[in-house]
């Protein structure tokens, strides 16, 4: 086990559904599921919520879920929030295996100030690594860029162990022209400007 991941106990929830899980989250235990993929069958699990938080904070990707005497790699594939969107509800895993290459959305995280204004086109990109070598986020450096600069998958900076999991031509960000600024009003009694 490294930093990047952590092992947590689960147990397998007998009954689903909102009633279920509302006395669950009373008890300070947190629902989800292992997705069905690979020939591996949907489990619907419960586990401690502060471990699994904690174990976020510390920016950890993967897990090691223990029910029923096993432990299946995972990584997070989908978190649900509550209508508010402050209370995390449900978790759900996608099933890997520890040393095999996955593909994984990551956050684009834009850095530094251009010349221009920078047009988002994505906000995160498709890569590829195991499992543990999954980055919290890719930095986009855009320090200096002129007006009509192209940012492409090629042009980020990526992790070691990590590659691009998209055409490395695919367009990021595109730095346009500065926003127009709005002329000062007149001073009371002076005519505007041509």
């Amino acid at each position: 086990m490294s930093v990047n991941d952590a092992k947590i106990a689960c147990q397998r929830r007998d009954k689903v559904g909102s009633r279920s899980a509302r006395q669950l989250r009373h008890e300070g235990r947190m629902v989800g599921c292992i997705q069905a993929m690979d020939g591996k069958q949907h489990v619907d699990l419960h586990f401690d919520a502060r471990e699994f938080e904690t174990a976020r904070r510390k920016h950890v990707h993967l897990f090691d879920l223990e029910f029923d005497g096993q432990v299946q790699s995972a990584v997070v594939n989908a978190l649900q929030w509550d209508s508010m969107g402050d209370r995390l509800v449900h978790v759900e895993f996608r099933p890997v295996t520890r040393g095999v290459a996955i593909d994984s959305k990551v956050e684009l995280h834009f850095e530094g100030k251009a010349l221009g204004v920078v047009q988002h086109i994505l906000d995160e990109i498709m890569i590829r690594c195991i499992p543990s070598k999954i980055p919290d986020h890719i930095a986009v450096r855009v320090d200096g860029l002129a007006e009509g600069t192209h940012i492409r998958a090629k042009d980020l900076v990526l992790p070691e162990g990590v590659q691009l999991a998209v055409d490395p031509s695919t367009e990021v960000a595109v730095v346009t022209g500065m926003k127009a600024e709005a002329a000062p009003a007149p001073a009371e009694g002076e005519a505007p400007t041509a």
